[in-house]
């Protein structure tokens, strides 16, 4: 079967043919005419003096650099909306940034300090007076000033007071991303469907979070409330930005509407007229940012989860192994605390999540009596229909695996193994590649404030990743586990459990939507209502029996109800009067509860922290599992009224200020330290980074140039081909490969890795790999030797077991990843580990950290020797057509285009692929020359 490629919001728009003719006259006339902004010019002296001022604070002496693809403009009116889908043409700033993106990719490898800003563009503060493109006071105000350059489209933002800083804020994101802010404020209420339509993507997109995150709009008005009680002045200056930061959105919404300059998607979507102007752009309001700010959480920011997925493979290995082996096999999967796993932070110990030395309280399933918590319940329409159902179910695996989007990867080198003698960074989120993207760039520069970088749409009152005047700073997601499993025993009847003794009601919580076929979105209507019922312990996920007790599986996560807390934390990164040195650094990100990796780099110094919010765990929990739901096993200091807990000291977060270097890729973070996803072993795509930029320290005199090569070039590499293929050719070559199919396969895989093991083009723009059956080759391999390989030995049940908690591959093109296909991030997760170690061990090699048996070939070499040597004649069969079969972007057998990234369309404006690279999709290189 040809594979789907995920499909969101307007990914059903196709061309004019399907839209009203009244849409491509009329309309298109009138919203043509309307395209002028209603904003009141800025008085040229006025401009140059706020950008002199902001350029005299800019400490990096021209040596920061920054990208975000597609482009700065992700709003369209309905007429650029018809002249994309009938002609390609692309509104202003939409797609500049995506040719320069891609270049890349070829480009690196001649690449020189004056030819940086060829890929990057110059992220200096402000604009010089001759780039000036536009320069207006939104609403007329007097004291914010919106200077938009002439390369870019980006914003620069300075007010005079702190009021008029943020409404310029508020008022920049929502022309350049008010859709997609739309979008996303209802994807986090669960209501993405009622909004833009029932197409099964957007089921399965509002259910995937909606089941993170059931809040009412109470619980959403909280979230506030507490975060600005216990903030003291910072929480009261929160509340004040955010109301500025509303006004300035409300007052886009207001003049767009009026200018009939509002996004197109709206009249697609029934909201607006074309003609009359009739129908209504709701205004955000407060609880608004909470809900996409869960959405945003729980994307890239909430490690853990999976307990009930585990506590079924250690079944299955014990029912294999007994209790003894058994366990000492699933540990060895695992891979806890691998010795061999390359690590972000390499000295000292941060214990957390290691395995208790005597277990207590684990609440494991009776066999065969586990059965998901249903989402979705009373459904009409088309919400019935087979794809609406397949829908649900791939969201409900999403939102319950432990293999998360983590993505992002930094790369940062100390001052004393730099050329400059200043610390190098270039570092960067990978949040998926989306038309229009998910982050925005501004400069914002007013009291209190002075930064530059990304911030996720609606939530950029400040700058979230970026540059300050003389610091910059980023984030990877880090993954460890602050998501616990309880099993709740029943009561009275499914809805009744015990809490401390008493039979407590669940609390129901429900999001009825309903959808009609749109221009936008034909999905034929259909309804359907969303249930989660809460516990103090959390939402139900799983019902089962244990020890022939009924009982529920709640999913407890730190964050839950404390979204809004981190605000805290991005407001101090955006003060230049806080951070002043990585000591003041790392006590702002101490206050962001989500879970990540935070990098800084000065003109003196280099910085590491592991933020989230680490609940201390009752002793004997082992946080693997589900626990009993009982006071002896819960979170030491919890208070279920307010969802807080003790958490672990900042002394106990892998921290570190000036290592030589630091390299991050969703990696280990540092020895002892428990990370939620599977697999953390000798083999991770934190290893490519990690080889290239040791070998630069080594060899010392690192600059900008060096670092970005080395992070272009990993982000080209087969992370199979690069570390674990050579292992296999030695297998596969210790005899020679008389088999004439099988020689040949050898021959080209032997080729590809002597060249670098890299995905490739043959040149710029061919669309054609070079080594493209040595790719193919191994992307039909790897499955196929992993399945033969592991699963004689686990046994079927286990082997698909273990696969629930760690996928097999994840190729760019493998739609059946954790990301999908044509995301970009690939080699994440896989099954790297186990392949390496098991080879090596039946090649007699030294494994530290071996699995607990070997399965090649049961151990014996010849054996793994005929077992590789079959399944990858298999492979070398198979056609290109077999391997790449297919999408909705893709035709059948086209390598190059299956690889390739897509930005998946949010709204109506769509971009052309480009070759795939596994980089993040927002990057900075910096190297800052001074210090304040």
């Amino acid at each position: 079967m040809p594979r789907r490629a995920p499909r969101t919001v307007l990914d059903r728009m196709r061309t004019p043919s399907g839209i009203p003719g009244f849409l491509k006259t009329a309309s298109v006339c009138t919203l043509i005419a309307g395209l002028l902004s209603p904003l009141a010019p800025a008085a040229a002296s006025e401009t140059a003096t706020a950008q002199a001022t902001a350029a005299a604070n800019d400490h990096c002496g021209n040596q920061c650099s920054d990208i975000l693809p597609p482009g700065q403009n992700g709003n369209a009116t309905l007429a650029q909306i018809l002249l994309n889908q009938a002609f390609g043409t692309q509104p202003e700033h939409a797609e500049d940034q995506l040719g320069p993106y891609a270049n890349l990719a070829k480009g690196y490898p001649a690449l020189t300090n004056d030819k940086i800003n060829t890929f990057f563009n110059d992220a200096s503060f402000g604009v010089p007076a001759d780039q000036v493109a536009s320069s207006v006071k939104p609403a007329g105000r007097s004291d914010v000033t919106i200077v938009r350059d002439k390369k870019t489209g980006v914003p620069h933002i300075t007010g005079t007071t702190r009021y008029g800083t943020e409404f310029g804020a508020g008022y920049a994101a929502a022309q350049d991303r008010l859709w997609l802010m739309d979008v996303f404020r209802h994807v986090g209420r669960g209501q993405l469907t009622s909004f833009a339509g029932g197409a099964p993507s957007n089921q399965g997109l509002e259910q995937q979070f909606w089941r993170h995150a059931p809040y009412s709009e109470a619980d959403l008005q909280a979230q506030i409330d507490n975060a600005v009680a216990t903030n003291g002045e910072r929480g009261q200056q929160a509340l004040a930005d955010v109301k500025a930061y509303l006004d300035g959105i409300n007052s886009y919404i207001d003049a767009s509407d009026s200018g009939r300059t509002f996004p197109g998607e709206y009249v697609l979507t029934g909201h607006k007229d074309s003609v009359t102007n009739a129908g209504t752009i709701e205004h955000f309001k407060i609880t608004d940012l909470v809900a996409l700010a869960s959405v945003i959480g729980a994307l890239f920011g909430s490690g853990g989860g999976g307990e009930v997925n585990n506590a079924l493979s250690l079944m299955a290995a014990q029912e294999k192994y007994g209790v003894t082996e058994g366990t000492k096999v699933w540990e060895s999967f695992r891979m806890r605390n691998d010795p061999e796993a390359v690590l972000t932070q390499r000295d000292g110990s941060f214990p957390y999540g290691t395995k208790p030395a005597d277990p207590q309280g684990a609440a494991l399933p009776d066999a065969g009596s586990v059965q998901p918590e249903p989402l979705v319940y009373d459904r009409t329409g088309s919400a019935a229909t087979a794809g609406a159902t397949g829908a649900s179910a791939q969201a409900a695996k999403t939102a319950t695996s432990s293999a998360k989007r983590g993505m992002s990867n930094a790369l940062v080198v100390s001052g004393k193994h730099t050329a400059s003698g200043h610390p190098v960074a270039v570092f960067g989120p990978q949040t998926g590649y989306f038309a229009p993207q998910l982050l925005l760039l501004q400069e914002i520069q007013g009291p209190g404030i002075s930064a530059r970088g990304a911030s996720f749409a609606g939530l950029s009152m400040y700058v979230e990743l970026g540059r300050g005047q003389d610091y910059a700073w980023s984030a990877t997601t880090s993954g460890q586990d602050i998501i616990d499993s309880y099993a709740v025993e029943l009561c009275q009847d499914d809805y009744h459990y015990l809490y401390r003794g008493t039979c407590t009601p669940m609390e129901k919580i429900e999001q009825k939507n309903a959808w009609k076929p749109t221009t936008a979105d034909g999905t034929a209507a259909g309804s359907y209502t969303m249930r989660v019922w809460r516990t103090k312990y959390g939402p139900v996920e799983y019902r089962a029996t244990v020890g022939g007790k009924k009982v529920a599986y709640t999913t407890l996560r730190s964050s839950f109800l404390h979204e809004a807390d981190s605000i805290i934390g991005f407001q101090m990164l955006n003060d230049p009067d806080y951070v002043k040195g990585p000591d003041s650094f790392q006590k702002a990100v101490q206050h962001i509860n989500y879970t990540f990796n935070w990098f800084y780099a000065d003109s003196e110094h280099t910085a590491y922290y592991n933020s989230g919010d680490n609940p201390v765990r009752a002793a004997g929990v082992d946080s693997e599992f589900p626990a009993w739901a009982r006071p002896a096993y819960e979170w030491r200091g919890w208070d279920p009224a307010t969802n807080t807990a003790d958490y672990t000291p900042p002394s106990a977060h892998p921290n570190s200020i000036d290592q030589d270097y630091y390299v991050s890729w969703n990696n280990k973070q540092a020895r002892d330290y428990t990370t939620a996803p599977w697999g953390n072993g000798s083999v991770h795509r934190g290893n490519l980074l990690e080889d290239r930029v040791k070998k630069l320290v080594q060899q010392g005199g690192v600059t900008r140039v060096a670092l970005v090569k080395a992070m272009a070039d990993a982000g080209l590499a087969d992370l199979r081909a690069e570390d674990v293929l050579p292992e296999l050719l030695k297998v596969v070559t210790g005899s020679p490969v008389t088999d004439p199919a099988a020689a040949a396969a050898v021959s080209k895989l032997q080729a590809w890795v002597a060249a670098g093991g890299k995905r490739t083009e043959t040149a710029a723009g061919s669309k054609k790999y070079a080594d493209a059956d040595a790719i193919r080759i191994l992307d039909a391999w790897w499955p196929l030797l992993v399945k033969a390989e592991f699963e004689p030995g686990l046994g079927s049940e286990l082997y698909e077991a273990v696969t629930a908690n760690l996928p097999v591959d994840e190729s760019p093109s493998a739609a059946h990843g954790p990301t999908g296909s044509h995301a970009g991030s690939s080699f994440q997760y896989g099954w790297w580990s186990y392949v390496d170690k098991d080879v090596r061990a039946v090649l007699g090699e030294q494994v530290k950290g071996p699995l607990a048996k070997k399965y090649c070939g049961d151990g014996s070499l010849g054996a793994c020797r005929d077992t590789l040597l079959s399944t990858l004649k298999e492979a070398a069969g198979r056609t290109a057509a077999q391997v790449y079969p297919g999408d909705d972007v893709c035709s059948a057998g086209d390598q190059w285009c299956a690889d390739s990234i897509n930005h998946r369309t949010l709204g109506g404006i769509k971009h052309g692929k480009i070759s795939w690279q596994n980089r993040p999709t927002y990057q900075q290189v910096v190297e800052f020359t001074s210090h304040r």
